[in-house]
């Protein structure tokens, strides 16, 4: 080998580069995910326009020209001509909340709302200490719910006739959601069983209850099943709502993880039987876990539409927040007044529905394995 040869091979670790500048950051973070090409780009700057033509109006009559002090429409008008009118939500959010609950007794259903947040603490966090023992108290809570709201057994006892507002949303929309994904998982499993009366039975009740319109369902449990029952027997209408909400969440729940199920390798139920589990071992150890992963996003959009569903109970007579919009017009003081009420429902709806997708966001995060 000739002296003036050179080896071009490195011997020793070199430093490190910073990367080019622009590409991290915030401006690496802008440059990818606003301006990351001509149509983007585009639509970034219509975007921005159209923030800067629509929220400070918004902000204007939302907060800083809006009444929050007043006794009737006139006075709020008198004060402001283009601000918010909130004096209506100040002097009748107990309504909105509670319905028509005594209020003496409102500690009750705070109660159980805390109680509940309480309850799924360890359904949501996998590192609770002592997670087990915690589930099994958690699984006394509806019982406990129960008793708080509708009273018996030492506590006044208050009709289902006075439940309304938030309050009966919450009861339907959790009672719903708690209900509807193990119905669901069972009917999921029934319809892909090779068993033909059970696969009969559940394909039967999945097209029949996704066939027909939740209203319809609604009337039903209102006015068709008492013909049904024993006569003298009155069956709650919250009730009534609560079990044909469930059915009808439950069927789609079922076709959401049906969908899961059918979206998992063959390799993985070979793997199952090649480890000689039995058709529930595999179910619960490895095939569920994987499908249900697989169907969250299907699963907590199907838990949102429900909780926005309850809403439906008004034609029916039961008084949910958008029931409690009418009696408020009907008083001579606020008659008039339309957008500050629905605009404060859906304030109440969004914060729900948001805190759900946002948990399922998380947990899909968490969740995930694969590679992007």
């Amino acid at each position: 080998m000739s002296e003036n040869n050179f080896a071009f091979v490195s011997t020793s670790e070199k430093p490190q580069l910073p990367p080019p500048q622009g590409t991290t950051g915030a401006i690496g973070w802008v440059r990818e995910n606003l301006f990351s090409s001509p149509l983007n780009t585009i639509l970034t700057l219509l975007s921005i326009f159209a923030v800067y033509s629509t929220v400070p109006g918004v902000v204007n009559w939302a907060f800083v020209d809006s009444v929050w002090n007043a006794n009737s429409l006139d006075e709020c008008r008198a004060l402001t001509e283009n601000g918010a009118c909130w004096a209506v939500i100040r002097e009748r959010y107990h309504q909105f909340l509670f319905g028509f609950y005594p209020s003496e007794l409102y500690w009750r259903p705070i109660l159980a709302f805390v109680l509940l947040f309480l309850a799924l603490v360890p359904a949501l966090w996998d590192g609770m200490p002592k997670r087990g023992t915690a589930l099994m108290a958690s699984m006394a809570y509806p019982f406990v719910a129960f008793w708080l709201i509708w009273g018996g057994f030492g506590l006044e006892p208050v009709s289902s006739t006075k439940l309304g507002g938030l309050l009966l949303t919450m009861i339907i929309g959790v009672s719903g959601i708690s209900f509807s994904l193990p119905i669901g998982i069972v009917l999921a499993l029934s319809r892909s069983s090779n068993l033909p009366i059970v696969k009969s039975l559940a394909v039967i009740f999945i097209e029949f209850i996704r066939g027909v319109p939740l209203i319809t369902l609604l009337f039903v449990a209102h006015v068709l099943l008492n013909y049904f029952l024993p006569k003298g027997v009155n069956f709650d209408i919250v009730l009534r709502v609560v079990i044909m909400v469930t059915f009808f969440a439950s069927a789609y729940m079922a076709e959401v993880i049906r969908g899961g199920l059918a979206a998992l390798p063959k390799g993985q139920y070979e793997a199952a039987d090649a480890l000689g589990l039995s058709y529930w071992q595999s179910m619960r150890l490895i095939i569920l876990p994987q499908a249900l992963k697989i169907s969250i996003p299907g699963i907590v959009n199907t838990f949102i539409g429900l909780f926005k569903d309850t809403t439906l109970v008004l034609i029916i007579g039961l008084m949910d927040p958008l029931g409690l919009v009418a009696p408020t017009l009907a008083d001579q003081r606020w008659n008039g007044i339309f957008v500050e009420l629905y605009a404060f429902i859906a304030f109440m709806f969004f914060i729900f529905c948001f805190a759900m997708s946002r948990y399922s966001m998380y947990l899909e995060r968490k969740l995930h394995t694969g590679h992007r």
